[in-house]
Formats: C-alpha cells, sequence, structure tokens
C-alpha cells in the first residue's frame, strides 16, 4: 500500500517551531546585542540587504554563509559565537564572548562589529546592549556590584526562574550608546537555561524600544489631532445652531473625515505593531517567573511605572482616532441627510408649481382652442358660402339664409375636428 502523501508545507511548517533554537552559554560570558531597522516601511524593505549585510560581516571573519533567503543564522565568527535574525521590522545581531574581561561593560566589546560595516548598515540602530553574565554570590555582593554598574534610580533587579538567576538592569543608554544588563547565575544552572534568559533579556528590550515608536508618532500626531478634535466640534455647533450654509459645513465635514481617514491610515501600522510589540514585553516578563530581591523594584514593576502609561498613551490616541473618525461620519451623514430632506421640500414646491402652470397652460389651452374653433370656423363658413350660394339661388334662398344654415354643422364639425386631435395627441404624448 502506498504512503499517505504528505502536505507541501508539512516539514516546513514543523521544522519552522525548531529554526531558532536559544543559544547555549556558560557563565562567565558576555553579550553584545544589536537590532537594527529602517527608518521608513520596515515591514516592505528590500531584505536581502539585511542577508547581504550579514554575509559582509561573515566575509570579515572568513565564515561560512547562510542559505539563500534564510531568516536566522547562528555560527562562529573567530572566537566568539553569533547569532542571528530577521524579523518583520528589525533584524537582530547577537554576539557571545566567553570571560568577563578587565572591565564590565566595557564599550571595546562592541568592536566585535567593525566601524565601517556599521556604518554601511541598511537602517538604523533601534538599540544596543552589552550583557554581563557572572556565577552568582552572597546577595550583598550581587546588589553591591548592580548599583556600582546601574543607575540606582532606574535600577530593576529581580531573581527569576525560581531563583536560578538575578538579572539586573536599568534601561538607561550608557555613555558608549549602548543599554547594561547584569545576570548572576547560580552554579549548576544549564547553559541552555541561562542562553533562554539572556535572550529574553534581549527581547524585552528590544520590543520595547519598537514599542515605544508608537508613543513617538502619538507625539507627533497630537497636536494635530486636537486641531482637528476643535474643528469638529465647532462644525457640530454650527450644524445645530443652523449657523452658515449648510452645504459649506458639509463641505467641511467631508475635508475634517478625509484627514482623519489619512490619520487612520498612515498610524494604523505602527499602533496594530505597538500592541503586538507590548504583549510580547510583557510575556517575556512573565516567562522569567519574577520574585523580589532585596526590596528593589522588579523588571514588571520598572514596566508598570515606566513604559505602561506609555502604552496607555498609544491606546488613547489609537480610541480617540478611531471615536473622532466616527463622530465625523456620523455628522457628516446628518448633515447630508438634511441637506437632501431640503432638496426633496425644495423639488416638491417646484413640482407643485409646475403643477400649477401645467393646469393654467391647459386653461390657457383650452381658451385658445375655443377661439381657435371660432376662427377656424369663420374663415370655413365663408368657403362653405361660397360653395352653396348656386344651391341656394336653385333653392330660391338668399345667400345670408344659406350663411346662416350652415353656421352650425361647419361649426360643430370644427369643434369635433379639434377635440378629436387635441385626443390624439394626449393619447401619443407618453410615446413622444
Amino acid at each position: 500500500m502506498p504512503p499517505i502523501p504528505d502536505h507541501p508545507l508539512r516539514y516546513r511548517l514543523a521544522n519552522e517551531l525548531h529554526a531558532r533554537p536559544f543559544p547555549a552559554l556558560k557563565p562567565p560570558a558576555r553579550a553584545v546585542y544589536l537590532a537594527i531597522k529602517q527608518t521608513r516601511d520596515a515591514a516592505a524593505r528590500d531584505r536581502d540587504a539585511d542577508l547581504q549585510h550579514l554575509i559582509a560581516l561573515l566575509d570579515r571573519y572568513g565564515c561560512q554563509h547562510p542559505q539563500p533567503g534564510a531568516t536566522h543564522f547562528s555560527g562562529k565568527i573567530g572566537q566568539h559565537m553569533l547569532k542571528w535574525e530577521q524579523h518583520t521590522e528589525f533584524v537582530t545581531y547577537t554576539v557571545f564572548l566567553s570571560g568577563l574581561g578587565e572591565r564590565a561593560f566595557d564599550p571595546a566589546d562592541f568592536e566585535v562589529f567593525p566601524p565601517d560595516w556599521l556604518e554601511a548598515a541598511p537602517g538604523v540602530r533601534v538599540t544596543s546592549a552589552l550583557l554581563r553574565v557572572e556565577t552568582r554570590r552572597d546577595d550583598a555582593q550581587v546588589s553591591a556590584q548592580a548599583s556600582e554598574w546601574l543607575v540606582p534610580e532606574s535600577m530593576a533587579i529581580s531573581a527569576v526562574v525560581d531563583g536560578d538567576a538575578v538579572i539586573a538592569g536599568d534601561f538607561r543608554i550608557d555613555p558608549a550608546g549602548h543599554q547594561r544588563f547584569a545576570l548572576f547565575v547560580r552554579e549548576g544552572v544549564g547553559s541552555r537555561r541561562v542562553g533562554r534568559i539572556v535572550q529574553r533579556v534581549c527581547e524585552i528590550e528590544t520590543y520595547k524600544a519598537m514599542s515605544m515608536l508608537g508613543f513617538t508618532r502619538v507625539r507627533e500626531i497630537g497636536a494635530r489631532m486636537g486641531e482637528i478634535d476643535r474643528e469638529l466640534s465647532r462644525l457640530m455647533q454650527d450644524m445645530t445652531e443652523g449657523q452658515g450654509p449648510e452645504e459649506e459645513t458639509l463641505k467641511a465635514l467631508l475635508a475634517v473625515s478625509a484627514e482623519l481617514e489619512n490619520l487612520s491610515a498612515r498610524t494604523a501600522f505602527r499602533f496594530g505593531a505597538t500592541g503586538a510589540y507590548e504583549a510580547i514585553v510583557s510575556q517575556r516578563i512573565e516567562v522569567l517567573r519574577e520574585e523580589r530581591f532585596q526590596g528593589r523594584q522588579t523588571f514588571s514593576e520598572f514596566m508598570m511605572r515606566r513604559y505602561d502609561p506609555a502604552m496607555r498613551t498609544v491606546k488613547s490616541a489609537e480610541r480617540r482616532l478611531e471615536a473622532m473618525a466616527h463622530r465625523a461620519t456620523r455628522a457628516a451623514d446628518l448633515l447630508r441627510t438634511r441637506v437632501e430632506v431640503g432638496r426633496s421640500a425644495q423639488n416638491q414646491q417646484l413640482l407643485e408649481s409646475m403643477n400649477r402652470r401645467a393646469e393654467l397652460q391647459l386653461q390657457l389651452q383650452k381658451t385658445v382652442e375655443g377661439l381657435s374653433v371660432v376662427a377656424i370656423s369663420y374663415y370655413a363658413v365663408s368657403l362653405v358660402g361660397y360653395l352653396m350660394y348656386p344651391v341656394a339661388e336653385l333653392l330660391g334662398l338668399s345667400k345670408g339664409m344659406m350663411t346662416a344654415l350652415v353656421v352650425v354643422p361647419v361649426v360643430l364639425v370644427v369643434w369635433l375636428m379639434i377635440r378629436r386631435i387635441r385626443h390624439h395627441v394626449e393619447d401619443a404624448g407618453p410615446d413622444i
């Protein structure tokens, strides 16, 4: 019996779930992280440019190239391990270095990316970070080191994954232009688990930065949204109070509605992406299973105080823009209905006026018709009189008597002929 045929995408879809494995990292170690994004239309960018930029870096170290069309890659560059991932709007580079170096968070670690290679990047830096992974000792030493390396006022620190590690970061950009994160791992924790924690921290920072792009977009359009809101309120007040021509008010409402639709179209992707990135940030923090460390604020508390208000602002702006668009549409529909009702009333008056004119015209036509009967009959009687004069001599009648005798028949015949013609025209009217 032949085997059942597979769906053409079966293996591809199954392998996609395992396409981006977590890195393996054994402390002590360091990590250098970089996320690059095009400034405009990043989702529709040329993704081959991302791949070519990766190949240019691999060529610097004489490394093997990824497969054509690859969206992820892991391999050694020199003595270090590189992990590259391509996402919808950005690409990320993570380089893992063994050992801790002589200086904590040394900017020289970032030199693993050559300066001229960075300048040729197909985009700009969204975020970059230096991560330090140490073996966890006593809590007092962990707290002292974190306070020395990070800004205490902004520092978030917590025990994660059932107390196997402590992570710390202040989400500030240091003088070298990088974020700093410290990871203190208990002895005996597996390298895969350490790699997962490091990747989660990098993802939290990246998606936080990406979602904040929505907040900057709200700031850009906030002033204009306020102006449109005031203009819309004024137009609705004019419409309610009946001030100004309704046609001009309707035209202004349609212009406002068109501008709101344009704003919605230009911000829809960014607002949608912001919501998705925010959800990823929350999910990545949740899977860390944070526990409070020495009474310090956790990552989730930091996000609640500093990050969540910005996200609520984005959601509020999105709802406000949608509500304004609906208001403008409803007001335009209402005013359009009012204008149409007014036009219907005008058309009704015009039809009534036309009916009255038609009645007057009919009466005038009947009057003219009667005069026409008289005029035509006058000439007809004259013609018939000339024809009947010989007959009158034979009958011994005078011309006046003969003329008097033919008047009634002639008038009757003329009246019947004109009546017949009018009926024929009226019956043929709809077909003309």
